[in-house]
């Protein structure tokens, strides 16, 4: 079985490249004026490169049933997340106009992104990581619907939101599965395809360390807010995330996708969401920040003892 210290020594890299970007805005080699150009080319070329690579050819994407289920988990659990955040929001004090929203949605969403792909690929590889980015849909259809009226209060859904390079790429990859011809897209496309996808995580993981430490200045943190985050984050969602893994009639593939959903910290898009949308950015920095930094800790345990509880194989 997966061993927390065989977890750590897996997991780790993806944490010192978070590291390295934060040494590097620090002593401005990694300039903040290049963070925008840079996202752009990972989230509109680089991330959908890696996605089509990693969907093609793999058997179960073929099943409608597992695909409508990775959708509908990744949309339902980070909703659940978001309900569990308003409660202990409640709990520790913030109330409407205080804060109670972003935390809500900053503690509730995970980051489905750019740590939880590396993880993903260096634990489980394969199938689980094209399930992965069929989850992640579900998960960007519930924080830019839902997650956009809980924020700004607004009935109205931001559906161009959802028309983006990561969504694009999983339409035309399951597509492509569903009509057989994925295993015919090999050559020399394939290989310059996978090469440009490969510089997905180096990159969009530095931005995120650097983006960390330009987010650490903008507030005094706040004891509570900490250690409601870490119990909603890190304690209460993953209980139920692993219980939905463990119960639920779904595939290994999709099991293992929640397992390391489980020990994932919150997601970084919710600042931007408070930003937009009339929230409070320095709470979900704050959220954000806590949950990144205790996660090195708790994730090893939360997948080790959730990958044993559920019965999955490494």
């Amino acid at each position: 079985m997966i061993s927390p210290g065989a977890v750590i020594t897996s997991v780790l890299p993806v944490y010192l490249i978070i590291l390295a970007g934060a040494i590097l805005r620090k002593t401005n080699i990694l300039n903040r004026a290049y963070d925008d150009g840079v996202m752009r080319m990972v989230y509109n070329v680089l991330l959908p490169c890696l996605i089509l690579d990693k969907i093609l050819g793999y058997e179960v994407l073929r099943s409608a049933r597992t695909v409508s289920w990775g959708m509908g988990l990744g949309f339902s659990l980070a909703l659940s997340g978001v309900a569990i955040g308003w409660i202990v929001g409640r709990i520790v004090g913030l109330e409407r106009g205080t804060g109670r929203r972003t935390f809500a949605l900053s503690a509730g969403f995970q980051n489905f992104g750019f740590t939880a792909i590396p993880v993903v690929d260096i634990l489980w590889g394969g199938g689980a990581l094209a399930m992965l980015f069929v989850h992640n849909i579900g998960v960007e259809v519930a924080i830019w619907t839902v997650g956009v009226m809980i924020m700004s209060g607004d009935r109205g859904i931001q559906w161009r939101r959802l028309v983006n390079g990561p969504v694009i790429a999983v339409s035309i990859g399951m597509l492509c599965v569903a009509v057989g011809i994925d295993d015919q897209i090999q050559g020399p496309f394939r290989t310059g395809m996978s090469m440009l996808g490969q510089a997905a995580f180096p990159l969009a993981i530095l931005i995120t360390g650097a983006s960390m430490m330009d987010l650490a200045h903008t507030e005094r943190p706040s004891l509570k807010m900490i250690a409601g985050s870490v119990l909603v984050r890190l304690v209460l969602t993953p209980i139920l995330i692993l219980t939905a893994a463990k119960y639920l009639p779904i595939a290994d593939e999709l099991r293992k996708v929640l397992v390391v959903q489980a020990a994932m910290p919150a997601a970084m898009s919710t600042v931007l969401l408070a930003r937009l949308y009339g929230g409070r950015p320095a709470i979900a920095v704050q959220v954000i920040i806590a949950t990144t930094i205790v996660s090195l800790g708790t994730l090893p345990w939360i997948i080790t003892w959730g990958t044993q509880w559920i019965g999955l194989k490494p």
